[in-house]
């Protein structure tokens, strides 16, 4: 697999879709910090790291539908710094998803933020994807 960012925004796109409630990802460090970042801002309902199997692990991730309608809380997954074109953005020209109403998750030397939190703290970094 040349990308993994790539595959788990696919898989978290297709359980949507097929209106799942549970889906299951192969873990790596990036993928454990872009789940918590979804989690802390209400993209996911919950989230849990397994590590028995094998090394590698797998992350469960409950998926959060709205009670009545049941639309999913996530819209869209835009996967934009790819391994063949990467983006990378200032504090300056930092991307604003939907006029602030979605986010952007960077990778920083800070580590992997939202736009917002790398705007307050002042940090740029590689733009891997919009989520609205």
């Amino acid at each position: 697999m040349t990308d993994p960012i790539s595959d788990y925004l696919t898989r978290l796109r297709n359980a949507i879709k097929a209106n799942h409630r549970i889906v299951e990802i192969p873990s790596s460090k990036l993928k454990r910090e872009i789940t918590r970042v979804l989690f802390e801002k209400g993209y996911i309902l919950n989230y849990k790291f397994e590590d028995v199997v094998n090394h590698q692990g797998t992350i469960k991730i409950a998926l959060k539908y709205h009670p009545v309608t049941k639309s999913p809380a996530i819209k869209k997954l835009d996967r934009i710094s790819t391994p063949g074109l990467r983006k990378y953005t200032g504090v300056s020209e930092m991307p604003r998803v939907i006029n602030g109403l979605g986010i952007a998750v960077l990778t920083t030397s800070k580590g992997i933020m939202t736009d917002k939190e790398a705007r307050k703290h002042n940090v740029g970094g590689e733009v891997l994807c919009y989520i609205y």
